[in-house]
């Protein structure tokens, strides 16, 4: 919905911007850290969120990204799961609707397999 939105946009701009970007522009996320996990990847098209489904998407957020290799931090202990799932609204704002579209049957095809 469209409070949904922009409750993530404003939880977005506190809590991912410093390393995702104001306009989710990410950093130079296929460069690894010294310490071999990549950075904060972009969340418009040009990056790979699109690419996976909401749960996997919640799960990073909520527990960290370090099993998928990056510099993600938990955030279970700061944002409530109705706020992440309020900045990932936010953040499928910023694809275009191919992405979405994409997206959206990946987390249909996901959420199937788990029945």
């Amino acid at each position: 919905t469209f409070t949904q939105v922009m409750e993530g946009k404003d939880l977005y701009q506190v809590n991912c911007a410093a390393c995702h970007g104001s306009a989710g522009e990410g950093q130079d996320w296929r460069t690894p850290v010294p310490a071999g996990l990549l950075p904060a990847p972009p969340h418009n098209n040009e990056g790979h969120t699109w690419h996976h489904p909401d749960q996997q998407l919640l799960e990073i957020v909520r527990d960290g990204g370090k099993t998928q290799g990056s510099t993600m931090p938990a955030f279970k202990d700061r944002l409530t799961d109705a706020q992440m799932k309020a900045i990932l609204a936010y953040i499928k704002t910023l694809w275009g609707p191919e992405e979405r579209a994409r997206q959206a049957e990946l987390t249909r095809l996901n959420m199937s397999d788990h029945k």
